[in-house]
């Protein structure tokens, strides 16, 4: 399994190109391993909300399948996420109410990092409480550490929006290459 390359498909649980934890999403690819290559889900923003009389007359919209295809193609997802009032944005949670829907359900067994970002002292924690549970749920497998929640993200970015925070940098290297080592993990008990 060493230098086995990684697919890893990040999700922002903002819809907002310029949030915080967009800037984190982009910064990504930079600090990864190079055996991992990341790149961005498509787009929930034209989600419908979750209805199961919309599921059963037309069926899972387009973009739920195509969202639920890419989770399905990499070996791991990475959700990159604010808390919007102490739980995960109602955008991203239809995301996930939708495509867990699906058959062949496109969490389970799948490899997860969460990262939160937050202009507050705490970066997120409780967001990334209420994705672990939704994920255990799903029986997806989280990664426990390192946890990254970049909490007084504002003064972490310069003003063209890129991670200059060498602190942070360093910590999300390390759970990206311990991702890369839980993800091989969990090929290598299948």
């Amino acid at each position: 399994m060493a230098g086995e390359s990684l697919d890893v498909l990040t999700i922002c649980g903002s819809l907002r190109k310029d949030s915080y934890n967009a800037m984190v999403q982009r910064a990504l690819p930079g600090l990864a391993p190079a055996s991992m290559t990341l790149k961005p889900a498509p787009s929930f923003a034209g989600f419908p909300l979750y209805n199961a009389d919309i599921q059963n007359s037309t069926g899972f919209p387009t973009q739920v399948n195509e969202l639920a295809d890419a989770i399905r193609g990499a070996d791991g997802v990475i959700i990159i996420s604010p808390e919007y009032n102490f739980s995960i944005p109602g955008g991203l949670k239809n995301a996930i109410d939708w495509v867990s829907r699906l058959q062949n359900q496109p969490f389970a067994g799948k490899p997860i990092a969460l990262q939160s970002a937050s202009p507050g002292p705490l970066g997120g924690g409780r967001v990334q409480y209420d994705l672990r549970r939704a994920m255990v749920f799903l029986d997806a497998f989280t990664l426990n550490k390192p946890e990254i929640f970049i909490g007084n993200c504002a003064s972490k970015f310069n003003d063209a929006g890129e991670l200059t925070d060498e602190t942070t940098r360093n910590f999300i290297k390390q759970q990206l290459a311990a991702f890369a080592a839980f993800i091989a993990k969990m090929k290598a008990k299948n």
